[in-house]
């Protein structure tokens, strides 16, 4: 689609200048809005943030991802050995799965009005390590309830909090390759801490995964800790810019959440979450029926996989996105799912499902970094980045929580393959969307 023909997703004063001042550039001559001001704003210098600053945020979130693998398919595990029903359990879950739901938004909109966004995320983490003891500690309904109620609202913190730290450390002519660096680490900190926490299961006991958790968090906090404050910039971070003169239309949430291309891109990651999110279960379940003994080994090697690939590729993605646009690689990432799903539908020899899980790998790393970068474009200048966030989160939630109970009533009425084949025709529609309907959203 060429330039011109695009819809314009940023406020209404983000014409070249404003380019100029994304791509890290000052400008040197006054700019004039629509109504004719002619006040320059204040130039902003392109962020350098210390070597310290860039490598604490990488350890953050490094032991963020194994603090909150802890809190994954082990808290299920964990419960049963405590002889709670399964009816119990799933209701313990789905508590935590609508309080994440509902509070995407709420959880944006917290980190946009806060003006030190590190306390806010230590304040979460701190939560997350109470909830850990909670588990540990009292393992009866109603404290593992308001446990699970608590981890759920400092996650919905803790996405924003990450997203805006680097946006206001690095920019956001940095920001891609950034984004790219904290999917390495996410992905690096999940494999090891599935490793560390399966140990701590197997050799000590199922609570040991939670004592294990809360030390995990000191060392997050630590992390955080060495992040210097004064290098994130709160006007940078919420995704807002210096105007001479107030607008407040560019400013209004209502005019955000009009806008086209954050719609458009909600309504992918949703179709993108509704393909993805039942595909490895459900190839879970061909394959324990088809290799009983290898079962556990050839699921284990379906997860780490991904995250090899995720940590090898994501800042090459983050790099690619500032070079070639947005649209290219939401393509490829949607592409990748779509075959996936086709050959999960066709490939009947377990240990070829794990190769294709190659293709998993792919799209998580281009949806790890695009994502979060996306937001950024289209929120850029409105002061409202991560309750975009927010809003696009709680797509990817409504699609993840629907695609299970789609894809297995159809594997369960027509048989797996043709549950299958509907996921990957899910994602050809959000392929569709993306290559036909949503404008590059990558400023000059």
């Amino acid at each position: 689609m060429p330039l011109s023909a695009r819809p314009n997703p940023y406020p209404k004063d983000s014409g070249k200048d404003l380019a100029k001042d994304f791509a890290g550039e000052t400008r040197s001559a006054p700019s004039t809005d629509e109504r004719g001001d002619t006040s320059p704003p204040p130039a902003s210098p392109e962020p350098h943030p210390s070597a310290q600053s860039q490598r604490g945020l990488d350890w953050f979130i490094f032991f963020l991802a194994d603090v909150q693998t802890g809190f994954g398919p082990f808290v299920a595990v964990y419960l049963t050995t405590q002889k709670w029903t399964q009816v119990e359990i799933g209701l313990v879950l789905s508590i935590g799965g609508i309080v994440g739901l509902i509070g995407q938004m709420p959880g944006g909109a917290i980190i946009d009005a806060a003006r030190r966004e590190r306390l806010v995320a230590g304040f979460a983490v701190a939560a997350i390590g109470v909830a850990a003891l909670a588990y540990a500690a009292w393992p009866i309904f109603p404290v593992i309830a308001a446990a699970a109620t608590l981890h759920a609202m400092a996650s919905c913190v803790l996405g924003p909090a990450i997203a805006a730290i680097s946006l206001g450390l690095v920019g956001p002519a940095a920001i891609g390759e950034r984004l790219g660096r904290n999917a390495r680490f996410a992905s690096i900190g999940n494999g090891v801490a599935a490793a560390l926490m399966g140990a701590c299961g197997y050799f000590i006991s199922s609570r040991s995964v939670f004592l294990a958790t809360f030390v995990l968090v000191i060392f997050t906090i630590i992390a955080l800790s060495r992040i210097k404050d004064r290098e994130i910039d709160p006007e940078q971070a919420h995704g807002a810019i210096v105007r001479a003169k107030p607008d407040p239309e560019a400013t209004s949430v209502l005019h955000l959440l009009r806008q086209r291309p954050l719609l458009i891109f909600a309504g992918a990651v949703m179709l993108l979450q509704l393909a993805n999110a039942a595909m490895l279960p459900l190839m879970a379940g061909i394959v324990t029926t088809r290799s009983t003994q290898w079962a556990p080994v050839l699921i284990a090697a379906c997860i780490i996989l991904p995250q090899a690939i995720v940590a090898l590729t994501s800042p090459s993605v983050g790099r690619k996105a500032q070079q070639w646009g947005r649209r290219p690689l939401l393509l490829i990432g949607f592409t990748a799912l779509a075959i996936r799903g086709v050959l999960f539908a066709t490939v009947t020899d377990p240990y070829a499902l794990v190769a294709v899980q190659f293709f998993d790998g792919i799209t998580a790393a281009v949806f790890g970094v695009l994502i979060p970068l996306t937001v950024a474009d289209i929120a850029f200048g409105s002061g409202h980045f991560n309750l975009a966030q927010g809003v696009v989160g709680t797509a990817v939630g409504i699609g993840a929580s629907l695609s299970n109970v789609l894809a297995g009533y159809v594997s369960d009425q027509f048989g797996h393959s043709l549950a299958f084949l509907g996921l990957s025709g899910i994602a050809c529609v959000g392929l569709c969307l993306i290559a036909f309907v949503m404008p590059e959203t990558k400023r000059a």
